[in-house]
This record gives structure tokens, C-alpha cells and sequence, in this order.
């Protein structure tokens, strides 16, 4: 049925005049009576009354069940519902059943794929205007809530009501399967696989995919499967571009909220995370435990072709195209082929002539920096690298590589004229000179 009557204040429309009419005083207009504390206004006097409690911090209606007080008798009655159980409202779709009107017509732009409220700074669409106002407070960086014990400040009351919970030590609940112990008590969910507890049934439901292999959320682009919903959210942004989470300081943007927390602490310096052993601090926890394994010494990633081991995935990884010969990524300039991306970089530097590391104490510069670390061992007169058969030292790795022949009796190199042999390839090519009679100095 058309919808022929519009709002000339808010274009929402009606089909009938009498709901236009009724919908009117919802606007300023219609609202005579108004709140001297805060300057809200009201339709009927007996609103503002009701209103007014609210500033007096009056909560005459209390729960006969638990003894919670609420300012509204309308508020209570919404509340005994949680103790009768009563959920009047049913979802025409799904059949899923609620105590209050309002979160029905919430579920319901599930089912519809509405989303009325729209952000003004990135265009996100949201199904509640709750959600967009915490959206919001993204773009503008606002965290109206701080700690009075610490001062730290956060974006959601929730977010601080829990963070308040950390200066408490006390825990008085503790889970009768694992003793694990809580500062609320609450219904605790444990997983029959291994043990572990949650808070909400969801979390457990969510976690217990991880036995069962259950991934039920799949790319549409790609086919990549996906064992929870807000993954599959997250990996759509590589395919959409979509980086919603600005960074307020330097304007760079990211696909997930978590990137953007870790890269704003580039610009505060804040490092959190603090090794045990050395008191080295560090940006992200994986940092830190990538860092820990310097002191413990562990290698978990191990190459089943060699059988060599790595501190880290991405290392195992790149060593692994050693054995496959792969090289993915080539110059647009040359059509050369490299294993890993930054020495695809470092190479690009030959063709555009960029040489970003210079050396301080003389200028020369550099394309790599491992090349200038190098380099400033010449100023410095160090020798990190000594020999453990005779304590010679030398300022490159592969002098020190060259010098341990002499003790191995290893000569690789051997002249094709007379059969001599040599430790480095350097000494084989002065040596040939002989025969050739090339007398280039």
C-alpha cells in the first residue's frame, strides 16, 4: 500500500493522515512541557514527571524477585519479564521469541537486511542507531569514559566496567570443574574436550569448532571457509578493499580495529609488552614471543625437506622456495625473479638509483642497510667475527667463512691449466694470471 503522507520534518511516511498527525508531535513542536534540568521535552505532563526521577535518582518501582529498583513501572514490568520467562513477541521468519516489541523489530532487520543508519565519515551502514554512535567514536577518537583509578580512558562504559574489575583482586566465584576463579558470578560454560570455561554459551558454541574443524562461513570470491562469522567479515575486506578504521594521527587505514590499536602505538611510543628475561619491551605479544624464543633457543618450525629449524613461520616459508626454486615475485623493469619481497626492493634500487642509508661519519650512501652496517665497521675498526680455531677476527662473515678452510684443508677452487688448488675464488683468479700473462695493475 503506498505510503502518501511524509513528515515535512524527518520525510519518514505514513499511509494514513492520522498517523502523520499523531507522528507530528513527536518533533519539538507538539512538546510543551520541558525538563528545567536538562531541557528534554515532553508531550504530556505526566512524562516530565516521570522524567524528572531520573535527575533525583528516585527509583520508587522495585523487583519483587530480586529487589532491583527502577525509576518507571513501565521499566519494571519489562524486567519481571527475565523471571517469568514470558517472550510475547515472535519472529515471523524464524520464530525466534522476545520480551520487548522494540528488540523484535531489532531482530527483524536481520531477516530484511536493513540498515537505516548510515556513517557520515566512511558510509557504513548500521541496523541500530546504538551501534552507529559507538561507530562513530572511531572517526573522532573520543573515549569520554576514564578509569578514576588509573586514568586510562575507553570508547564504551562497558569496556570500562570491565577494566575497573582488574584494580580488584578479589574473585570470589570459582568454576567447580577447574577452579578457575571469577570477579562475577555467572553461569559458567565448559567445553567437554578439554575443559576450558566460558562466560557465554556463544563463546563455548564458537570455541568448540576448533575440535570439531566446523568451518560453516565460506568466501564467496575465493572459497576460503571459515569456522566464525566476524572472520569471514574480516578476510571480505581483501577482496573489497574496504579499510574502515582510520588513524586519526597519520590518516592510514585498516581493515581490522586490532591493526589500527597496534599502529597508534607507534605514534604514543607505548610498548606493553615486556620480555621477563632481559626487560626488552615490545609493540604486539607476538613480538614478544617471537623475542622470547632468543633466550629459550626454541625453533618449532622445521623444513621437512633439510630438516632445518626456524623461529619463525614466514622464515620457514621463504627458506622453503630453496628447495622448490620458486621465485614469486619479479621486476616490471628486467623480468629478474626473487624468493622474497624486499629483495625484490632492495633490487628495484639498481633501476631507480634510490640509495636511502647513508653513513654518518663519511655520506656514502647505501642501497641496503645490511650493507651499511657493514660499511660502518670500517670506521668503527670492529671484527664481530672470530675464528674458534685460532681467535682471528674479521670484520665480514664471509672472510671469517674464507679464513676456516685454511684449518678444514678445504680448496674448492681449482685451475684448469695446471691443477692447482685454492680456499677462495679471488686467490684462483689472481693465480690464473700467471697462465694468461694479464697484468691488470
Amino acid at each position: 500500500m503506498e505510503k502518501s503522507f511524509s513528515c515535512p520534518e524527518c520525510g519518514k511516511c505514513f499511509r494514513q493522515k492520522s498517523s502523520l498527525v499523531g507522528h507530528l508531535n513527536v518533533h519539538s513542536e507538539g512538546k510543551s512541557y520541558s525538563c528545567s534540568q536538562c531541557g528534554q521535552c515532553f508531550k504530556e505532563k505526566l512524562s516530565l514527571i516521570k522524567h524528572r526521577s531520573t535527575h533525583k535518582g528516585e527509583k520508587p518501582y522495585s523487583c519483587t524477585h530480586c529487589g532491583k529498583c527502577f525509576g518507571q513501572k513501565s521499566s519494571l514490568v519489562r524486567h519481571q519479564k527475565i523471571h517469568t520467562g514470558e517472550r510475547p513477541y515472535s519472529c515471523s521468519e524464524c520464530g525466534k521469541c522476545f520480551g520487548q516489541k522494540s528488540s523484535l523489530v531489532r531482530h527483524q532487520k536481520i531477516h530484511t537486511g536493513e540498515r537505516p543508519y548510515s556513517c557520515s565519515e566512511c558510509g557504513k551502514c548500521f541496523n541500530q542507531r546504538s551501534i552507529l554512535v559507538k561507530h562513530q567514536k572511531i572517526h573522532t577518537g573520543e573515549k569520554p569514559y576514564s578509569c578514576s583509578e588509573c586514568g586510562k580512558c575507553f570508547t564504551h562504559k562497558s569496556n570500562l566496567v570491565d577494566h575497573l574489575k582488574s584494580h580488584s583482586e578479589e574473585k570470589p566465584f570459582s568454576c567447580p570443574e577447574c577452579g578457575k576463579c571469577f570477579r562475577q558470578k555467572k553461569n559458567l560454560y565448559s567445553c567437554s574436550q578439554c575443559g576450558k570455561c566460558f562466560k557465554q554459551k556463544s563463546t563455548l558454541v564458537k570455541h568448540q569448532n576448533v575440535h570439531t574443524g566446523e568451518k560453516s562461513y565460506s568466501c564467496s570470491e575465493c572459497g576460503k571457509c571459515f569456522s566464525r562469522k566476524a572472520s569471514l567479515v574480516m578476510h571480505d575486506r581483501i577482496h573489497t578493499g574496504e579499510r574502515p578504521f582510520l588513524c586519526l594521527e597519520c590518516g592510514k587505514c585498516f581493515n581490522q580495529r586490532s591493526n589500527l590499536c597496534t599502529h597508534r602505538r607507534i605514534h604514543t611510543g607505548e610498548k606493553p609488552y615486556s620480555c621477563s628475561e632481559c626487560g626488552k619491551c615490545f609493540i604486539t605479544k607476538a613480538k614478544l614471543k617471537y623475542h622470547h624464543r632468543i633466550h629459550t633457543g626454541e625453533k618449532p618450525f622445521t623444513c621437512s625437506e633439510c630438516g632445518k629449524c626456524f623461529t619463525h613461520k614466514s622464515s620457514l616459508i621463504k627458506h622453503k622456495r630453496i628447495h622448490t626454486g620458486e621465485k614469486p615475485y619479479s621486476c616490471s623493469e628486467c623480468g629478474k625473479c626473487f624468493t622474497t619481497k624486499s629483495n625484490l626492493v632492495i633490487h628495484q634500487r639498481i633501476h631507480t638509483g634510490e640509495k636511502p642509508f647513508t653513513c654518518s661519519e663519511c655520506g656514502r650512501c647505501f642501497t641496503n642497510k645490511s650493507s651499511l652496517v657493514t660499511h660502518e665497521s670500517i670506521h668503527t675498526g670492529e671484527k664481530p667475527y672470530s675464528c674458534s680455531e685460532c681467535g682471528k677476527c674479521f670484520r665480514l662473515k664471509s672472510g671469517l667463512f674464507v679464513h676456516e678452510k685454511i684449518h678444514r684443508g678445504v680448496r674448492p677452487y681449482s685451475c684448469s691449466e695446471c691443477g692447482k688448488c685454492f680456499i677462495s675464488k679471488t686467490k684462483l683468479r689472481e693465480h690464473q694470471r700467471i697462465h694468461t700473462a694479464e697484468k691488470p695493475f
